[in-house]
């Protein structure tokens, strides 16, 4: 007899780079799921501190209420969660399973299985799965319908497309307006150099004056979407179609992956230069160096020290996760020579996550 499927929750996040892992795991399992939509009181981080399993953090504006009929499957990232997750399984279904992505405040031990990417340094255990990148709702059937849609709209570009994708200043690492106006430039000899127009989308953390400097760098037959300008009708999906290559801002992860997806050429840039630059050698045993302690800005110098002096769950390194994607074939920087490589096949990481979320429910 089949089992039958768990009646499962999820518990969004106020970011969207969180969701989009927690529902492309929620729809990849296949199972019904109810999303619960929540909001958090300023209070949150100091329950977070105390590790305290309290529906407390939340706020009377959330949408969704946490009451029966329990969930047997609890899937959460964002680390405001972790009370919310704790309390339904103590005091709703003691037998739920619970399922984290990202890096939890608490102990691993709290959890049936936490999803993790490498820049984040936890400690190896039976319950955490690393997986190379983040998880996302890249496939074939949708890419295919959003270049359907927007093929006609970008008939006058000239063949071939590079995808431009831009995140924004991120932890130790800064967006600002010259970083933009360098990409811009980069982006416009690549294309100049090797033929063809460009398909640019912003991004939430890019910000308009960098979204502009952007735009008015760029010195090729363009598409430029703004995220900033707002806007339902968003191309994303159909520059990944339609692109030959793809360029990154290597702060965002979530794009390197979602780029990976494609198994198309990808191009990491670089936000930073010089002492604060993203690009690091390992040395002979495969450590990376301490990054430069000082940071462009207050806030990136704040996270640079952190990295270096306080302990790992306090910040992340996003150069371990370029040197891996890099040395693994998925990407190159952009101005290398190994552009030219064909790119390595798309990561398996959702089938390896499914598995080990219905392995929980195995007798």
């Amino acid at each position: 007899m089949a089992m039958a499927a768990p009646r499962t929750w999820i518990l969004a996040s106020p970011h969207a780079g969180d969701n989009t892992q927690l529902f492309a795991l929620a729809d990849a399992l296949g199972w019904p799921y109810e999303t619960k939509r929540l909001i958090y009181r300023p209070s949150e981080r100091l329950l977070r501190f105390l590790g305290q399993a309290t529906l407390a953090a939340l706020s009377k504006e959330s949408p969704d209420k946490i009451m029966a009929p329990f969930p047997d499957l609890i899937i959460a990232a964002g680390r405001a969660s972790e009370a919310i997750a704790s309390w339904i399984r103590k005091f709703g279904n003691h037998d739920a399973r619970l399922v984290f992505i990202g890096t939890p405040w608490g102990d691993l031990a709290g959890f049936d299985l936490v999803i993790a990417t490498p820049q984040y340094a936890l400690a190896r255990r039976a319950n955490v799965l690393m997986s190379s990148l983040p998880l996302h709702r890249i496939h074939a059937e949708a890419l295919a319908a959003a270049a359907e849609s927007w093929r006609p709209r970008l008939q006058h570009l000239p063949r071939l497309l590079t995808a431009v994708l831009v995140g924004g200043s991120s932890g130790p690492y800064v967006f600002d307006q010259a970083s933009a106006e360098r990409l811009g430039r980069d982006v416009s000899r690549l294309a100049h150099e090797r033929g063809g127009g460009l398909l640019v989308s912003t991004s939430a953390r890019t910000g308009l004056k960098a979204s502009q400097a952007l735009a008015a760098a760029i010195s090729v037959p363009s598409y430029h979407y703004d995220w900033a300008s707002g806007g339902s009708d968003n191309p994303y999906l159909a520059f990944l179609a339609l692109a030959e290559r793809i360029v990154v801002t290597a702060d965002s992860i979530s794009m390197i992956s979602e780029a990976s997806a494609t198994g198309k050429p990808v191009l990491l840039f670089d936000i930073e230069t010089g002492r604060q630059s993203m690009r690091a050698e390992a040395s002979e045993a495969g450590v990376l160096p301490a990054p430069h302690w000082r940071g462009r800005t207050p806030g990136a110098t704040a996270f640079r020290l952190a990295m270096r002096f306080g302990p790992p769950r306090w910040s992340r390194d996003l150069r371990i996760v370029h040197r891996n994607v890099v040395s693994a074939g998925r990407a190159s920087w952009l101005g290398d020579d190994s552009i030219a490589k064909p790119p390595a096949p798309p990561p398996t990481d959702l089938r390896h996550a499914v598995a080990r979320v219905q392995a929980l429910f195995k007798p």
